[in-house]
């Protein structure tokens, strides 16, 4: 029989230390796993913390959650060897390093050899092992820390490569240039479940605009319904980020969405004005200041009036709109290539009236759905030559606006975001007012204010993230999403909400993994 202590007074750091230390004299721990040799294995990888943070309460919790499943696999006869494992690369460790040394990633390689840059992330990276494993002990967690598996060691490294090698072989990986979340204080581009952590999407106040884009011409098909307007007659579309203004090529519309033709007045200019408006947008967009009226309240309007009369002139379908040329909105740099295709009307199927003007302003460089929507009506991206003959977007990887061309000073070299400068650096004007004002200067902004929407922030650095066009290497996750999908439906999840819900909503709209980060402290990809 076995026989149990007796306690008077519950001292539960006194019980915890003399169970440690019976499990420590007795090697109860190495006896649970050699007294089972030749029996069935559970094996048990450690999903791995990294050294270099110390560790808090979470990874206490996590561990002890880890450490009920091996307990109970070995009560149940099986042989559980739990390999623990350090995680040494990633954005933490780089981040970490560059504060301490006081350099950004773009001094690698001038301030600090790239050789140097990874000696100081080896060294950073497994700072606290001996705190950790401290913990580990206290806590009563069973894991192997004589052999762990190190991420930076090539043995692991090349564990890595094996399985790219088996992707490859499969057809699964490839290289694409796409538009990506990027983030330009990180370095590198962001995978679709670093989006995805808590807290990633917050709300925001950004400036806003309606942009007035003058028509040039109008289709020959659709000619009957504007021949009677009087020039200039303009397209209104709304964007929460004008700094993709400069690089717009086209505007998309709703080919089934009903069109206003509205002749009013622009309530910074005061100039007469014909727009074109999506139908259901009309009354959100004029809100109180526009009032309907006719041919007399438009003739009596001066700009001391409290009111803006407005008179609807006429109907279209978008279908009609599509094959409209216009005017470039802000003519500081035109595409390098096919130029002559740019600056025209076509058709999105992702345009609603939920919002804005039911016009989408088209920037191929710095969104999904504008490069693809782009790209299938032969619209080219606002791409220029640098001095080496490259093409490059108007913005750089730092998320600063490009200099040179015909950009003004008061636009060239400044980030585009007041977030990217450091502390105590950020103008007072951001660029996106600064444009604003120049637009209601020129007569190209309809309406201009602070909007509050959801926009992703990188999770490393806290800063916005920039949708930009990169070079990457994925894998076909859509290829197997289905039945990784069907799969999920199969594991009994506790609790139901976590698996079938949020991972289960993940796996359901995954997209190809970009796997690769362009960075210098992590494992090479094997590729040339």
């Amino acid at each position: 029989y076995m026989k149990f202590n007796e306690y008077k007074h519950l001292d539960l750091t006194k019980i915890a230390e003399e169970i440690l230390a019976f499990w420590k004299a007795a090697n109860i721990f190495e006896q649970s796993i050699a007294s089972r040799d030749g029996a069935i294995p559970f094996v048990f990888f450690e999903g791995p913390p990294s050294a270099n943070g110390v560790p808090g309460i979470h990874h206490v919790m996590a561990r002890s959650i880890k450490d009920i499943f091996c307990r109970y696999k070995t009560q149940k006869g099986f042989q559980v060897k739990r390999k623990a494992g350090w995680d040494t690369h990633g954005l933490p460790v780089e981040l970490g390093v560059e504060k301490e040394l006081g350099i950004t990633k773009e001094d690698i390689g001038k301030k600090i050899s790239v050789e140097d840059y990874n000696k100081a992330c080896k060294e950073a990276v497994m700072r606290y092992t001996d705190i950790w494993n401290d913990l580990t002990e206290k806590i009563g967690y069973w894991v192997d820390m004589q052999d762990p598996y190190i991420t930076y060691k090539p043995k692991y490294m090349e564990s890595v490569w094996w399985l790219l090698k088996q992707l490859y072989n499969k057809g699964l990986l490839y290289k694409g240039y796409t538009i990506q979340p990027y983030s330009p204080k990180a370095g590198t581009g962001l995978s679709s479940h670093e989006l995805n952590q808590p807290g990633c999407y917050r709300d925001v106040s950004d400036t806003t605009v309606v942009a007035q884009f003058k028509v040039r011409q109008f289709p020959e098909k659709s000619a009957k319904h504007f021949e009677n307007l009087k020039k200039p007659i303009h397209i209104l579309a709304w964007t929460t980020t004008p700094w993709t203004l400069p690089s717009n090529t086209a505007l998309a519309v709703g080919k089934e969405i009903d069109y206003v033709l509205v002749k009013t007045y622009n309530q910074y200019t005061f100039e007469p004005i014909t727009i074109i408006i999506g139908k259901p947008l009309l009354a959100k967009q004029f809100g109180k200041k526009f009032v309907e009226g006719d041919a007399a309240a438009l003739a009596a309007y001066t700009p001391e009036s409290k009111t803006i009369p407005y008179q609807i002139l006429g109907e279209c379908k978008g279908a009609d709109l599509v094959g409209t040329t216009y005017e470039q909105l802000i003519p500081w740099c035109t595409p390098a290539e096919n130029p002559t295709e740019a600056f025209r009307v076509i058709a999105g199927d992702f345009v609603t009236t939920d919002d804005g003007t039911g016009i989408v302003h088209i920037a191929p460089t710095f969104g999904a759905d504008d490069a693809r929507v782009a790209k299938e009506y032969g619209v080219p991206p606002m791409l220029v030559k640098d001095a080496h003959g490259n093409l490059i977007p108007l913005v750089d990887l730092q998320g600063k606006f490009i200099e040179g061309y015909n950009i003004p000073e008061a636009f060239a070299g400044k980030y585009i975001k007041n977030e990217y400068y450091d502390a105590g650096q950020a103008p007072e004007k951001s660029w996106d007012v600064s444009l604003a004002i120049l637009l209601k200067e020129e007569n190209k902004a309809f309406k201009v204010e602070k909007y509050v929407h959801s926009y992703p922030h990188c999770w490393r650095t806290d800063k916005p993230v920039l949708y930009y066009p990169l070079d990457s290497w994925f894998v076909r996750v859509t290829d197997f999403k289905e039945r990784m999908f069907e799969l999920n439906e199969t594991i009994n999840w506790k609790p139901k909400a976590t698996g079938e819900g949020r991972f289960g909503n993940w796996l359901k709209n995954a997209n190809d993994w970009n796997l690769s980060r362009s960075r210098y402290w992590g494992i090479p990809l094997p590729i040339w």
